[in-house]
């Protein structure tokens, strides 16, 4: 048989060129505008509504956002700014806001004297929103009426009618999401409501309402801070004790950048920034935060050695870093760039060079008033970095230890680590086993060209609370370490050169890091410990997609030579069920694994390491505050919250392994 195409099927012509006019490229590739058709995806749209009344209050319109979910799923967002216009738009011929609902990159964004300040800048937002609902309603109060104006699929069914008389402004946007695109169609309250939380955070006295009027589902929330940021490192830092009560605020409202911060310094081990442009968290930070820490450890530092407050002995040779004055800090740092640009469509990083110096020059300002006004809270910071310093003072010697280990002429990697053949990150994946007997089936059920095996002996200590010298003299955080190649820590990003013990993510020797561990309590405590040291020491490596949870079955089931597995107990019903209809008269073993270490290689690879058949979770941050949260409440020291968090959720328990 040939595998030359055919003459007909080799005809490449005009005729094949295909233009998609309208939303319908949205419709044919919705990933490419919302991320994704799942979960993230289905809740992204109501954001992007959300985001459209909130640069109403950006521009000052706009006081109250109204959210709900209704009875039949649909989503209802409502404001009171000045409402989408509605007059004809002379080059499209047809009402504005027809224009605005069906037309991709059309907006009053573009045009910097209706909005100066924005988060919605690709220009998206609610067109790509109604292609991708089976039903869409916008409302318009303005001019002392209310206009309508219905669509299927991004395609208007009416006309704008007038359908009554109004003598408030604003914008109602009611819409279904279109469940034949969707895989997930379920709306999650908590979900939303982290973020409208932030919003209302991030913009002081902007009251923010949510409803869930489903059945069996209702709950309501009203969102309003006339604290804003100050208010938010409260929430964020509940968990800790404050070593000061004041909260540090620098505002700027006037010049090309408007800022605002708020920090609080804890006692703590771990740095807590969250960075936002726009209004948009920009998780993997950028130039603002570069400039935010040059200006704190400039300021730190100046403070200090003006008012001789770093005592050390004569023979210690110590400096402060800003790695020292970053330590149990709590910060918010939120600017408004008119033209921002960011790094990629997700928004994480801001790319504007003229921000660092901007942000950097106001924030030292602020800083230093501050100390000056509080020498009393400032003399508390500085003696907190120096205790910091010195513990940094162990920790790099642990560093270069680590270092020299992976150096050309020592001792490559840890001897427990059984590494794979091909030297390609892309294609290499890093398995972190729990125990010595499961490392020992994986090291035989692997496939040794792309898979690597690094065993982990016991618990893992809690990034949470230990400090960085004690993290770093752990052999099995020193193992990791040594694995990833990437380097930990340093001062990278701030003074814009990288050591050779530095983080670097460039070094990364697996593109793919799994966490496998059993599916009992003591797997779970693992694997949670494992999660906060990345999540608090090595953040990169989870905004970048590389850390994922493997899934282990529950259940091996077996009935003559028929074997299956089930990952949870719904599962394992269904199969049962199966089997028995097939076979009524032959009985079914079911074996429940407490441990990696009981199944075979064989059985390891063919239900958890062969990438065929294999379920893996992949670990993604998709609220940064909610994170932060969860991970002081569950790991921190304060046992108050943990214990408030198990009495919350108890009802939950199904399985108790005790």
């Amino acid at each position: 048989m040939s595998n030359n195409p055919t003459e007909k099927e080799n005809k490449y012509g005009a005729e094949k060129i295909t233009v998609l006019k309208g939303l319908d490229a949205v419709k044919k590739r919705p990933a490419m505008y919302i991320g994704d058709i799942g979960k993230r995806g289905l809740h992204h749209l109501i954001n992007e509504v959300v985001d459209n009344s909130v640069d109403e209050a950006l521009a000052g319109y706009c006081t109250k956002i109204k959210i709900r979910i209704n009875q039949d799923d649909s989503i209802s967002v409502e404001d009171n700014g000045r409402g989408i216009p509605i007059d004809l738009h002379k080059e499209e011929k047809k009402s504005a806001l027809e224009v605005v609902m069906t037309v991709l990159h059309a907006g009053g964004k573009f045009e910097k004297g209706s909005y100066k300040i924005s988060g919605g800048l690709h220009g998206v937002g609610v067109s790509v929103v109604n292609a991708l609902s089976e039903s869409l309603v916008a409302d318009v109060h303005r001019e002392g009426q209310v206009h309508r104006q219905e669509y299927c699929r991004g395609i208007p069914t009416t006309k704008v009618n007038v359908v009554g008389t109004s003598k408030k402004t604003g914008t109602k946007i009611t819409f279904k999401p279109d469940r034949e695109i969707f895989q997930a169609t379920e709306i999650e309250y908590e979900l939303i409501a982290g973020r409208l939380r932030e919003l209302a955070y991030l913009n002081k006295n902007l009251e923010i309402s949510f409803k869930d009027e489903r059945e069996g589902q209702e709950k309501h929330d009203t969102f309003k801070f006339q604290g804003g940021l100050s208010d938010f490192v409260k929430f964020l830092d509940e968990s800790n004790q404050p070593i000061h009560n004041k909260i540090i605020t620098i505002s700027r409202e006037d010049g090309e950048v408007p800022l605002e911060a708020a920090l609080r310094y804890a006692n703590a081990y771990n740095e807590n920034i969250l960075t936002f442009v726009n209004n948009i968290n920009t998780v993997e930070g950028g130039t603002h935060l570069s400039g935010f820490r040059s200006a704190l450890t400039r300021a730190m530092n100046n403070h200090a050695q003006k008012n001789n407050l770093i005592r050390i002995k004569k023979s210690e040779k110590l400096s402060l870093s800003g790695e020292d004055f970053r330590e149990g800090l709590t910060a918010i740092l939120s600017i408004k760039v008119p033209e921002p640009q960011f790094e990629g469509q997700t928004k994480t990083k801001l790319g504007n060079g003229e921000v660092k110096g901007l942000v950097d020059g106001v924030v030292y300002d602020g800083l230093q008033a501050f100390m000056e006004q509080n020498p009393s809270i400032a003399r508390r910071i500085i003696e907190k970095a120096l205790l910091a310093a010195r513990s940094r003072k162990a920790a790099r010697q642990a560093r270069e230890l680590i270092r020299r280990k992976t150096a050309l002429g020592g001792s490559t990697l840890p001897g427990k680590l059984a590494d794979c053949s091909n030297r390609d990150p892309a294609f290499c994946e890093l398995y972190l086993v729990e125990g010595d007997s499961a490392g020992g089936s994986a090291k035989q059920g692997r496939d040794r060209r792309n898979q690597a095996i690094l065993p982990l002996r016991g618990k893992v200590i809690n990034s949470e609370k230990a400090r960085i010298d004690k993290l770093l003299s752990n052999n099995e955080v020193q193992s990791m370490i040594t694995a990833l190649g990437t380097g930990f820590g340093g001062e990278g990003e701030e003074n814009g050169e990288l050591s050779a013990a530095d983080f670097n993510l460039s070094k990364l020797r697996y593109h793919k890091i799994i966490i496998m561990t059993d599916a009992d309590v003591d797997g779970s405590h693992i694997r949670t410990l494992l999660l906060t040291f990345f999540f608090r020491r090595m953040p990169e490596i989870i905004y970048n997609g590389h850390l994922y949870m493997a899934m282990p079955p529950l259940y091996k089931l077996q009935q003559g030579k028929k074997i299956s597995y089930a990952y949870d107990d719904n599962e394992k019903e269904m199969i049962v069920g199966r089997m028995e209809k097939d076979n009524k008269s032959q009985k079914i073993n079911v074996q429940r694994y407490k441990g990696l270490g009981e199944m075979n290689p064989d059985q390891l690879w063919e239900t958890t390491m062969d990438p065929e058949k294999r379920t893996l979770q992949k670990v993604t941050v998709e609220d940064a505050a909610k994170a932060q949260e969860t991970f002081q409440d569950l790991m921190g020291h304060n046992v108050e919250s943990r214990r408030s968090f198990i009495e919350k959720n108890a009802k939950f328990v199904v399985n108790l392994d005790v």
